[in-house]
């Protein structure tokens, strides 16, 4: 994860057949937009939205190489899982992290980023995202980190 500057892994994406996956965003060149999300070990996660508010969210996934598209993901996330220690963990997240913790919990149910696209338009390379359609979503999530948080 780390190596390749992604945000999270999910245990399955290392052929680890285990409902685990970790999540860390700090100081990523990748998504230097991305708020801050310290070092986070889900072990059995449960997430249920809060509410019906949802927001486009532009992924990639290094399990799918030069590959981004636009997914929709809820706002405002319940969280229930068990940390790295066998603590529980009782949270609601909001906006990207919400976001990101959908895409890597997705990995656990077999899910990917390309099976919730809805709109096979919005398929792009990182490079054609980096040019024609990075300033946009920057400035939307921004607005949405501003409004309810990372």
């Amino acid at each position: 994860m780390r190596d390749a500057s992604g945000a999270g892994l999910a245990a399955i994406q290392i052929h680890e057949p285990v409902r685990i996956c970790a999540i860390e965003v700090r100081d990523n060149p990748r998504y230097p937009y991305k708020p801050p999300i310290p070092l986070t070990i889900l072990v059995n996660p449960v997430l249920t939205p809060v509410g019906d508010e949802t927001f486009d969210n532009n992924e990639g996934c290094l399990s799918v190489p030069n590959l981004r598209g636009t997914v929709r993901r809820a706002v405002h996330l319940h969280v229930a899982a068990w940390d790295r220690h066998g603590q529980p963990i009782d949270e609601t997240v909001h906006g990207l992290k919400a976001g990101t913790y959908q895409h890597e919990v997705d990995h656990l149910d077999g899910v990917l980023f390309v099976d919730r696209v809805t709109d096979p338009t919005s398929f792009t390379t990182w490079t054609e995202f980096e040019r024609f359609h990075r300033a946009a979503f920057v400035e939307r999530v921004t607005a949405l980190v501003a409004r309810v948080g990372s």
